[in-house]
């Protein structure tokens, strides 16, 4: 069976974690969620090819190395429609707010539930889990050593899930999100945008907001 290769790396201010995603035999790579720093994402990619830098939603705090990522790789930038705008502006991505100019390139791809991103032997489902901002996804990855593995975002986090007082938040959304990943197996390893990774059988049973 196909093993996957995940890298994290813990970027910028907000501790971010940049996923750097393939599979083992050496296929392309699949960057998510460059928070800052470019020189580290680059130094972690290698030179090898990235076949897409995916956005998992639009907030300043996963895009700030964006660019650079994109200009020095060639890859496309994907990113869900209902957050494309947002990237482009440190007004409408949040970054102003908190005295950060960080905005992306104008995306190449536009993300919708149910999408698929392929590089190599590595296929991520894009799943459209709103509810931190309109175009939140989280990424599948499935069929590797036996386990699934969920790239949440802001969605899911170990104990918690994404806050809904920012600008373009929606608890009503996020509840019916977080519902939708409940019926993931339970040995799903999920890889948030912040913290450390956890399991959605663990959430199940520890996280406060998990549906009841």
């Amino acid at each position: 069976m196909t093993a996957l290769s995940v890298t994290r790396l813990v970027l910028g201010e907000l501790d971010t974690n940049c996923w750097i995603v393939s599979d083992v035999s050496g296929g392309p790579l699949v960057v998510i969620d460059p928070a800052a720093e470019p020189a580290r994402v680059l130094e972690a990619v290698a030179g090898r090819p990235v076949a897409a830098v995916v956005l998992t939603h639009g907030h300043f705090d996963h895009l700030g190395a964006a660019a650079e990522v994109v200009k020095a790789t060639g890859a496309p930038l994907l990113v869900n429609v209902d957050d494309a705008e947002s990237i482009m502006s440190a007004e409408d991505n949040g970054g102003a707010a908190f005295g950060f100019d960080f905005a992306a390139p104008a995306p190449d791809r536009l993300l919708s539930d149910g999408d698929i991103i392929t590089a190599g032997g590595l296929t991520l489902s894009v799943w459209a889990t709103p509810g931190h901002t309109p175009g939140s996804v989280s990424l599948l990855a499935s069929g590797f050593d036996g386990d699934e593995h969920l790239f949440s975002g802001d969605t899911l986090f170990a104990g918690s899930v994404g806050r809904t007082d920012f600008p373009g938040g929606d608890p009503r959304a996020l509840r019916a999100s977080i519902a939708v990943l409940a019926s993931l197996p339970p040995s799903t390893v999920v890889h948030p945008g912040h913290g450390p990774d956890t399991t959605i059988g663990h959430e199940s049973r520890h996280n406060y907001f998990w549906p009841r």
